[in-house]
């Protein structure tokens, strides 16, 4: 069996919605020694860039090849505990179930067979 490694960006368009104080228009920001005046718009965009904003809504765009390389299965266990400090104590086993992706996977079917099983554990 071989095993390829691929990594990839995946991008979304992100919206939020900002409510702005109705005398931000008439504020002045200070940043060092320069003033410089505040608009709405800017009042908003600060308030993303600073991360203080509840998501509105999102939309994937794309998913982005951005390499890819042949691994062995020692590789790719080594690398996912590394990617996953947080299940570093699963066993090899646990990592190739629920990490790898074998020959024949349908997600479709997973999917599918993953709703089926929460439906169950919820009484839905």
């Amino acid at each position: 069996m071989k095993y390829v490694m691929v990594d990839t960006v995946s991008m979304f368009r992100m919206r939020y919605v900002v409510e702005v104080p109705d005398d931000v228009g008439d504020m002045t920001m200070h940043e060092g020694t320069r003033k410089f005046p505040t608009t709405p718009i800017e009042w908003a965009k600060d308030s993303v860039t600073v991360g203080d904003v509840r998501e509105y809504s999102q939309e994937h765009l794309d998913e982005v090849i951005v390499s890819a390389r042949e691994v062995t299965l020692e590789e790719a266990i080594t690398q996912y505990r590394e990617d996953n400090a947080y299940l570093s104590m699963w066993s090899d086993e646990q990592i190739i179930e629920s990490g790898i992706t074998e020959v024949g996977f349908s997600y479709d079917e997973y999917s599918k067979a993953e709703e089926k099983a929460w439906r169950e554990s919820s009484g839905n």
